[in-house]
C-alpha cells in the first residue's frame, strides 16, 4: 500500500533539489545514431530511492520536464514529465518502504524503474515516428538505462549513510 505522501519542507527541497539536478545533468549529452545518450535516468531512478514513489516521481518529472520546456520541445514535456515520473515511481514501489530496502531490492528497483522509462520512450517513439524510429532511438535508450542500473544504486549507498548521519532520511524516508 503506497502511504500519502507528507510534503514536508525537507521533502519539498530535496525535490527541487533533485529536479535541478536532473534539469542540469539533462544537458550533459550525446548524440548517438539517432538519439542522444544523456545520464539524467540514473539520477530520476535515485529520487525515487531516496524520496519515494510520489516525491520522488516529482522530483523526476519536473526536473525532465524543466529541461525540455527551455530546450523547446513544449507539448511534448508533459509526456516526458509522466514517462520521468513513472519511472522514478517504479523504482520506488519495487525498493519497497525504507526498511525493507537491501542491494537485492534496490538493485532490481533499478533495472525495473529504467526500463520502464525505456518501454515508455519507445511507445513514444513508435507513435510519432513509427516503428522504424525505433530503430534508431532504442540503442541510446539502452545505454541510458543501464548507466543508470549502476548508477543509482551506487549514489543511493553512498548517499543514504549520509544522509542517516545528517538525521534526514527519517525526514525523507
Amino acid at each position: 500500500m503506497i502511504s500519502k505522501p507528507k510534503f514536508t519542507t525537507e521533502k519539498i527541497a530535496f525535490i527541487a533539489i533533485m529536479a535541478a539536478m536532473i534539469c542540469v545533468v539533462t544537458f550533459f549529452r550525446f548524440p548517438l545514431f539517432g538519439s542522444k545518450v544523456h545520464f539524467a535516468n540514473a539520477l530520476c531512478v535515485l529520487s525515487g530511492l531516496l524520496l519515494g514513489p510520489v516525491e520522488g516521481g516529482l522530483a523526476a518529472g519536473f526536473g525532465s520536464a524543466i529541461y525540455d520546456l527551455q530546450a523547446g520541445y513544449g507539448a511534448e514535456s508533459l509526456i516526458t514529465f509522466i514517462s520521468k515520473f513513472a519511472m522514478a515511481f517504479a523504482a520506488a514501489l519495487v525498493a519497497g518502504g525504507a526498511q525493507k530496502r537491501t542491494k537485492t531490492r534496490v538493485i532490481a528497483a533499478s533495472v525495473v524503474g529504467s526500463w520502464t522509462y525505456v518501454a515508455l520512450y519507445m511507445l513514444k517513439t513508435v507513435i510519432v515516428y513509427g516503428a522504424a524510429g525505433v530503430i534508431n532511438k532504442f540503442p541510446a535508450s539502452a545505454i541510458n538505462a543501464a548507466f543508470a542500473m549502476v548508477v543509482a544504486p551506487a549514489l543511493y549507498f553512498a548517499i543514504k549513510p549520509a544522509l542517516e548521519r545528517a538525521k534526514l532520511w527519517e525526514k525523507l524516508a
